[in-house]
């Protein structure tokens, strides 16, 4: 293994991993915002149910459970750099897999595909975090994040927009029409091209990192004999971090409700472009991460932003849950007025959430590390796997978007009842407030 490096990367020669590992966040956003688009896409292609659609989302966020601690184990064995080569490589495989999905239509293997890509991104994170949090002072460390959150979040925004383009540009005016099989065959085959060119530049950007100048950090392998279950339990005795990969799993579970569902809701409303509304999540994050960058630390701690998070987060969800999706008010006032597309208040507010949720991963990160040392690597894998929260939360959201028998066929029920789904996120910003006001301070169970 390459010479390692102390606790903190030398601060003289931070800049270039920094630059190296924000375009990886770049690739990361992309891919992960894509689903965004994919999940209302597929679901009209292959006319899938809300809770079959959520199974898109199920199976990419479901692999970091079996993932994340054996990617730990990966990158303590060949170290970080070859680590996030290795990620890149296994999404550049699930790139292609979309190939006979497509072909074939069958959902089966479009899960599959999805699997293999959630497993690529989980090593790829696991690798990737941990550069951020030591590349400077630990009490700045969610500003590097949040930087770092620009361009995976600006990549979110500029996913569903490519995706538009280059898949959905020819198959206009197809919402709320039934599809021939020859419209279905032309939409399925539309998504070849695109995933062969986003596979081949994952490969040259996988062999561009392992000839990149990625100092190692230090790593806890064999330092003291202890293994891998050791670690985990060496690890599960901080409480900050038991409880961080909780509030984590809780807070990329309304992440994902917020940027992948969105598209889902808008098709049930019936908006033609409804490919392109994770992007408006996504600015909403941006923005949220550049108030980040100028505030914290300068006027507001880390806990602090994280506690208004929180706060914002559950005010949204209950306007969210109770809105009238007759309303057009806030698109009248902020959008149309400049030309932009006239929206219901309640899926606008859905967008919103992402200037909640923008501060809650840098936030969350840095307080449940603090002070772990040579379990900072097992620490971080036992982060990312809160990751699986991605899983589970559109998959609820699904559940309790079942339209009642007696109501199947009364105009609008799919998307009433979606739209009461996002009841979900309540305990999920309930648990975030008590992480950011009381877990994080938590050093012993007793």
């Amino acid at each position: 293994m390459e010479a390692t490096v102390d606790t903190q990367i030398n601060s003289k020669s931070n800049a270039i991993p920094m630059v190296i590992v924000a375009g990886l966040f770049f690739i990361l956003g992309f891919v992960t915002w894509m689903n965004g688009s994919l999940m209302p896409y597929l679901k009209q292609v292959l006319q899938l149910s809300p809770f079959q659609a959520s199974l898109i989302l199920f199976s990419f966020y479901i692999a970091v459970t079996f993932t994340a601690l054996p990617s730990s184990a990966i990158i303590r064995k060949v170290g970080y750099k070859k680590g996030m080569a290795l990620g890149l490589a296994t999404m550049m495989f699930a790139c292609f897999l979309f190939i006979p999905a497509a072909k074939t239509q069958m959902f089966a293997l479009f899960l599959v595909a999805q699997l293999v890509m959630g497993a690529g991104q989980t090593l790829l994170q696991t690798a990737v975090n941990p550069y951020i949090v030591k590349c400077g002072p630990e009490e700045s460390a969610a500003v590097r994040v949040s930087i770092c959150g620009i361009l995976n979040k600006g990549a979110g925004v500029v996913a569903p927009i490519v995706f538009s383009a280059l898949i959905l540009s020819g198959f206009s005016g197809l919402v709320g029409t039934e599809l021939s099989q020859e419209q279905i065959d032309g939409m399925a085959n539309s998504l070849i091209t695109p995933y062969i060119g986003l596979g081949l530049f994952i490969g040259v950007l996988a062999f561009s990192v392992t000839k990149s100048p990625l100092p190692e950090l230090e790593s806890e392998a064999g330092s003291d004999g202890i293994n891998q279950t050791g670690l985990i339990k060496a690890a599960l005795k901080v409480p900050s971090l038991t409880l961080g990969v909780i509030a984590l799993f809780f807070y990329v579970a309304v992440e994902v409700i917020a940027g992948d569902t969105i598209g889902a809701f808008a098709l049930s409303l019936g908006v033609q472009n409804y490919a392109v509304m994770t992007s408006y999540t996504m600015a909403c994050m941006v923005l949220g991460y550049i108030l980040g960058i100028l505030l914290i630390p300068r006027v507001i701690s880390q806990q602090t932003a994280l506690s208004s998070s929180a706060v914002l987060g559950l005010i949204l969800t209950f306007a969210i849950v109770f809105g009238d999706n007759q309303s057009y008010a806030i698109a009248n006032t902020l959008l149309v007025p400049f030309g932009g597309a006239k929206l219901p208040d309640p899926l606008l507010l859905i967008a919103v959430l992402g200037l909640a949720n923008a501060i809650v991963w840098p936030a969350i990160w840095p307080l449940a590390l603090s002070g772990l040392g040579k379990l900072t690597a097992t620490g971080s894998a036992l982060l990312v796997m809160g990751i699986a929260g991605g899983a589970f939360g559109p998959l609820f959201v699904g559940l309790a978007s079942t339209v009642p028998a007696d109501q199947i066929s009364q105009p609008g029920a799919a998307a009433l009842a979606q739209q009461g789904g996002y009841i979900v996120m309540l305990p999920c910003y309930l648990f975030i407030l008590f992480y950011a006001l009381k877990g994080h301070k938590m050093k012993s169970w007793k």
